[in-house]
């Protein structure tokens, strides 16, 4: 079976993230790295959890099994990076 969630400590930073609006660099498994604001978290009806972003350019959501590490840039942070 593969993971569908994360666990509960790392999905609380997330919550956190957004809750302030905090300015985020995200790598994802793939490597690929993008950045943003984090806005939400949403859940599908099938279970699976997205992190909204946004950017000047669009609106992203990132499954969130797909992170690997994420660093706010927001000075002052409750936080600073969080590894997956």
């Amino acid at each position: 079976m593969t993971q569908s969630i994360i666990d509960c400590e790392l999905h609380d930073y997330l919550e956190v993230a957004c809750m302030y609006g905090y300015e985020v660099q995200l790598t994802l498994k793939s490597q690929q790295v993008l950045q943003g604001k984090a806005k939400n978290i949403i859940t599908t009806p099938e279970k699976r959890e997205f992190l909204i972003l946004e950017n000047a350019q669009a609106s992203q959501q990132i499954e969130l099994i797909e992170l690997q590490k994420l660093q706010v840039l927001t000075p002052n942070a409750q936080f600073k990076e969080v590894i997956f």
